[in-house]
């Protein structure tokens, strides 16, 4: 077989990015905005991700998928990815809508491709290449794309491999010896099923792990399809990829699995989004934006340079537009326009900043304070949102990691105190 050489995958390939559904393990953060909508990193939104891995692997064909709270990814989308009208490039956006052939929202993974399909069969694509856009890694998908090839594959599915108390969270692949799969089960909870999924000892050396590891080859939720396959496995009425269309596929194609290495989290809970965010300051983090040739891309911001003056920063990522005075930073993400006030302290923090910059003059009924964290306050183990407005002297304690509550202008979950976008705590509030 003749392999195309990587630069052809440009036009070759259509990338589809599912925008994702309700969130629901990620509330309070989606309670205004879908899961790749996400603020993360300081600067960025989960999306950046997936559309970031594109661009990098040189697919300029990319189309993302969307229905739930999606105003704010729609806006970000918009403002971040605009290409010269010489380029055949694209990052567009396509919502659930009503049709001719149907009224109803995406079911699922795969019937949101479905309820698509007639746009993306207007490329002259060979591949299709579908995504989730509440990841975090990073990946070249040309490699994919070429053993995808090599293969003769029908379709190939991203795996991951995982440890034995992970497994059961995800689809679970067994291969043979040329990583063709051959069973797939979603899930797994049963002991001795999972016994017989495990990677076996020549694959585990093969991809440079010891023989006598317990690991799994989990999905990661990327398939590549050819464009006959793709067309015909979404030609019934199965509404997800990861329960109906992969396990039927493994039975009638050539299904094949790449073993990706690097590191990858899926963003799917509070615990996950805040260690992920919070290992991002650590001195060799997991996951890294500094890396030479492949940027992450996102929104340009016009904002001044942060303003640090007399504060003790310890392992902090800091983003634009910042003003710290006199406070102490151990451990944490703060976001552009975050202003924390004389005397307080933050220690593992998630603070996702402003949008906007609030003047002195401006008008706010009694007792509530201005965007950011007031003057002498005690915070730790906790996210907090977009324009969240925290009053002088709050303290915020740490939490089992089991607790979950709602409280009055913030939630428990995961142990992790959670203060919404926009959300008030009072001036001298103990959470």
């Amino acid at each position: 077989m003749t392999v195309q050489p990587s630069s052809s995958f440009k036009s070759d390939t259509l990338a589809i990015i599912m925008g994702g559904g309700a969130g629901s393990r990620l509330f309070p953060l989606t309670k205004e905005r879908s899961k790749p909508a996400v603020p993360l990193g300081g600067k960025y939104r989960l999306v950046d991700i997936p559309i970031s891995n594109c661009l990098n692997s040189g697919l300029r064909g990319i189309y993302i998928l969307t229905q739930f709270n999606s105003a704010s990814l729609h806006s970000h989308i918009n403002e971040s990815y605009k290409f010269d009208n010489f380029t055949p490039s694209f990052v567009e956006i396509l919502a659930a809508q009503q049709t001719p052939e149907g009224a109803r929202w995406y079911q699922g993974t795969a019937d949101a491709v479905r309820q698509n399909l007639r746009y993306f069969l207007e490329h002259p694509c060979k591949y299709f290449i579908i995504l989730s856009g509440d990841q975090l890694y990073r990946m070249d998908y040309r490699d994919m794309l070429r053993q995808h090839v090599e293969s003769g594959a029908d379709l190939t599915i991203g795996t991951i491999p995982v440890e034995r108390r992970a497994a059961p969270g995800f689809g679970i692949m067994v291969t043979d010896s040329e990583r063709r799969i051959r069973e797939f089960v979603e899930k797994p909870k049963d002991p001795a099923v999972l016994e017989s999924l495990r990677i076996p000892p020549a694959l585990l050396g093969a991809i440079g792990h010891p023989e006598g590891e317990e690991l799994y080859q989990a999905s990661m939720g990327i398939y590549i399809f050819n464009r006959e396959a793709l067309v015909s496995s979404l030609d019934n009425d199965l509404v997800d990829f990861g329960k109906n269309i992969i396990p039927a596929a493994i039975q009638n194609r050539k299904v094949m699995a790449h073993i990706f290495q690097g590191y990858w989290e899926d963003i799917g809970t509070i615990r996950s989004f805040f260690d992920a965010n919070l290992e991002m300051a650590d001195i060799q983090p997991k996951f890294s934006f500094y890396v030479p040739g492949a940027p992450v891309y996102s929104q340009p911001l016009c904002l001044p340079a942060s303003v640090i003056e007399g504060a003790t920063l310890h392992r902090a990522m800091i983003s634009d537009g910042c003003i710290l005075r006199n406070v102490t930073i151990e451990r944490c993400v703060l976001g552009i326009r975050s202003l924390v006030g004389d005397g307080s302290t933050l220690r593992n923090v998630v603070m996702m900043g402003a949008d906007l910059y609030e003047s002195t003059r401006d008008p706010r009924p009694d007792g509530v304070p201005h965007i950011g964290v007031g003057k002498n306050c005690a915070i730790e183990g906790a996210i907090i949102d977009k324009n969240a407005r925290i009053g002088d002297n709050v303290v915020i304690t740490p939490k089992p990691a089991n607790e979950s509550a709602d409280g009055d202008g913030y939630y428990i979950r995961d142990g992790i105190v959670v203060v919404p976008k926009n959300s008030v705590i009072p001036a001298g509030a103990r959470i």
